[in-house]
């Protein structure tokens, strides 16, 4: 949940902006209207009782029935908060692999030989920072992936990824993207430095309109060349579809499934549906190419014997928890709550509460509508709930703040390892404001505790040694 952070900064909003944000995080929001039309249907049924015929009847089931539901509701938003924990997890994990990689890529990979030294450390230093930027691009890559936003032509991910000819992978995730209606998006050799593209126009339903193909092929509609500079047709980096009437519709699932697996509908939760659709799979599993770039430069370092056979398992582990976050997150995202049974229980519930006011009625009286709007709310407020953290990687309120992941904490980091050359111990270790390094407290500034590294060197050994005794 991300209501009062800025999801880009990570600086917490102002009072108000978090205060509405809270607010429309909340499930009232999401089932307002469903609430209004019991509200309604409570009200006409307490008026036909008290001023025509009573309509009440026995309230034999209202018990029974209510703790069956309500075990079941509890078990669905359970389920639906186990898979947005796990997400969460499986994306630190991605923090942690890119932590670790750039680590040890920045620190202890060595040179590599060439005539010139100056040459040497500018390819070094090249390879490197090339490399490290892979990772940035891949924590940015399964962003777009997961939102169902497909390519490479996106501001934030467009010029880290551009050079590195594309594979022709199987992909991972369904597409919304039907591939008899796509033009290619390659030139005839494979290369990204150039995109065969019709003018892009930007999309409000999160979707990338630039065509995409799994394969290279001849292009089939005008070759646009890319010029350096030239960032107008790529699209945000955050680029949330807009509010539809979709989105307050309570039967959803059902939409999807009876109009072309919600191909045409708009709004925020068909672009949630469609990132997770089952069929046309042609998207573009661009986190898993960028992946086998960091394998080739394992590889590569290995050929060169560049590093040892440790070196070498520790980087290979720090990718493996990559790729297989990768596909923790593939699997939660392609693997959804069944369609039958989320679509009886929501019908299950609504015969309830259709029910409730019968049964209520001649115990509560006019207290019968707040009655059955609170239960409503109760019922209701959960299923809306479980169905959005169900798919925690979309632009919803309470899904995970995957911009704050990828611009914030993976990005910020790897740019401040790499702004720094490698520290040097034999510079830190032996400054002049290290006069702490043999204090028996941190917190008493005793005269023999506070000195230099080079006056304990003047020292000598013994004092060193006596030091570390007390």
């Amino acid at each position: 949940m991300h209501s009062g952070v800025d999801p880009f900064t990570g600086r917490g909003r102002g009072f108000w902006s978090s205060l509405i944000s809270a607010l429309l995080a909340t499930a009232l929001f999401r089932c307002w209207h469903i609430l209004l039309f019991f509200s309604a249907w409570a009200a006409m049924v307490t008026l036909i009782s008290q001023y025509t015929h009573s309509l009440a009847i026995q309230p034999t089931l209202l018990t029974v029935l209510g703790t069956v539901l309500g075990f079941v509701i509890s078990y669905r938003t359970t389920s639906s908060f186990e898979r947005y924990n796990e997400g969460r997890r499986f994306w630190s994990a991605v923090i942690l692999g890119s932590r670790t990689f750039a680590r040890l890529v920045w620190f202890h990979v060595p040179g590599i030989g060439t005539d010139s030294e100056e040459e040497r450390k500018a390819r070094v230093l090249l390879e490197k920072k090339t490399v490290i930027n892979l990772l940035e691009a891949f924590g940015i890559a399964i962003k777009h992936y997961l939102r169902g936003e497909e390519g490479i032509f996106y501001e934030d991910l467009y010029h880290l990824v551009k050079f590195l000819p594309p594979y022709a992978l199987p992909a991972g995730l369904p597409s919304a993207v039907d591939v008899s209606e796509m033009p290619a998006s390659r030139s005839m050799d494979g290369t990204r430095h150039s995109v065969t593209r019709n003018e892009p126009k930007k999309s409000t339903e999160g979707q990338l309109p630039l065509p995409v193909t799994s394969e290279p092929r001849p292009p089939t509609s005008v070759s646009l060349e890319i010029r350096p500079g030239d960032n107008s047709f790529l699209l945000p980096a955050r680029n949330p579809p807009q509010f539809a009437i979709f989105d307050v519709f309570p039967f959803s699932l059902l939409v999807h499934q009876l109009t072309k697996h919600g191909k045409d509908i708009k709004g925020k939760k068909a672009a949630r549906l469609r990132a997770s659709m089952k069929e046309h799979v042609v998207s573009q599993n661009i986190p898993l190419e960028i992946s086998l770039y960091l394998s080739s430069y394992v590889s590569a370092l290995q050929a060169r014997k560049a590093i040892d056979a440790s070196m070498n398992t520790s980087l290979l582990n720090a990718l493996l928890s990559l790729t297989d976050s990768l596909t923790g997150l593939e699997r939660i995202l392609t693997t959804p709550i069944p369609f039958s049974y989320s679509i009886h229980l929501w019908v299950v519930t609504i015969i309830y509460c259709l029910a409730l006011p019968f049964q209520i009625w001649k115990t509560l009286g006019w207290i019968t509508i707040p009655g059955t709007t609170v239960v409503a709310f109760v019922f209701f407020g959960f299923l809306v709930a479980g169905e959005e953290i169900e798919n925690p990687f979309g632009y919803d309120k309470n899904d995970l703040n995957m911009d704050y992941f990828t611009h914030v904490v993976i990005r910020n980091e790897l740019r401040a390892i790499t702004a720094l050359p490698a520290p040097n111990p034999a510079i830190w270790a032996f400054s002049d404001t290290n006069d702490h390094v043999f204090s028996s407290s941190v917190l008493k500034q005793e005269m023999n505790d506070c000195a230099s590294p080079q006056e304990w060197l003047r020292r000598g050994l013994g004092p060193m040694q006596g030091a570390l005794v007390l």
